[in-house]
């Protein structure tokens, strides 16, 4: 089996932690030399460059993802990465598990509340709908809160604004 470091823009994977995609689209990766089949890690471009998933290599040039780290990404810790000029590189099948092991075993799926809640003032309920998903469009995960709570626990609910926890509690600014 082929294994190999692909680093994607910082662009990109600041994109992929917003929003759930099964697959890297062939346009966000500056890598088409990758074999079909092989294995890949996904390591971000930033600064320090982190190991934000793993995936397999399509036929299309895609990568579809196996594993997604986005919210606990790997210290890239002196593996090394593509060589200088390129995106993407041949990785030891060794050096592979050890970063497989190191992300450890997925958590397990659980189902979530996640709700965006706007007032919209509107003549009738379907122009409410209309300015709704307007509104959603415009703002988007930059600027609109999503409130997220894990079935069973309601009260534990906690706002999200980039992917990230945010305060939108006045009191705690």
């Amino acid at each position: 089996m082929r294994h190999w470091a692909v680093l994607i823009p910082a662009e990109r994977y600041a994109q992929e932690r917003l929003v759930a995609s099964d697959a890297l689209p062939v346009d966000a990766l500056p890598a088409p030399d990758v074999p079909p089949g092989a294995q890949v890690v996904l390591i971000a471009d930033t600064v320090p460059p982190v190991v934000f998933g793993f995936g397999e290599a399509l036929r299309d040039g895609r990568m579809r993802y196996t594993r997604r780290l986005f919210d606990a990404p790997l210290p890239v810790d002196g593996l090394a990465l593509p060589a200088d000029g390129l995106a993407a590189g041949p990785m030891p099948a060794d050096v592979f598990a050890a970063l497989a092991a190191r992300a450890g075993p997925a958590e397990a799926v659980r189902t979530w509340l996640v709700g965006v809640d706007l007032p919209i003032e509107a003549d009738t309920p379907a122009e409410a709908v209309r300015r709704y998903w307007a509104y959603v469009r415009d703002l988007g995960p930059r600027e609109l809160p999503a409130y997220v709570a894990p079935i069973g626990d309601e009260l534990a609910i906690q706002a999200y604004v980039l992917g990230e926890e945010a305060a939108l509690d006045p009191e705690e600014d």
